[in-house]
């Protein structure tokens, strides 16, 4: 396993898991409500497309972390949910 010592490996790994959360959401939306998505008349193709999507970010990413490491474990960021609040402030 290569050790890295800089920020882009952490972009890399978050850049690949925003594109799985992207089309993991996206083909939700196709399961459950696909009479939302009218600009769309081709939905079994858009389906194809995300999945394919999915099936390369999550390769990559596992290609990834299988051969490379920060060599210690590094915290990912804080993801703010859309119902927190973004104040500093303490109460």
């Amino acid at each position: 396993m290569v050790v890295v010592k800089n920020g882009l490996f952490q972009a890399a790994k978050l850049r690949y898991k925003a594109e799985i959360l992207e089309c993991l959401a996206t083909l939700e939306i196709y399961f459950t409500n696909a009479v939302a998505i009218g600009e769309h008349p081709d939905l079994l193709a858009e389906v194809d497309k995300y999945i394919g999507k999915l099936e390369s970010a999550k390769g990559k990413l596992s290609v990834l972390e299988s051969n490379f490491s920060t060599g210690h474990s590094v915290q990912e960021p804080t993801i703010i949910k859309a119902n927190e609040s973004f104040d500093t402030e303490s109460e």
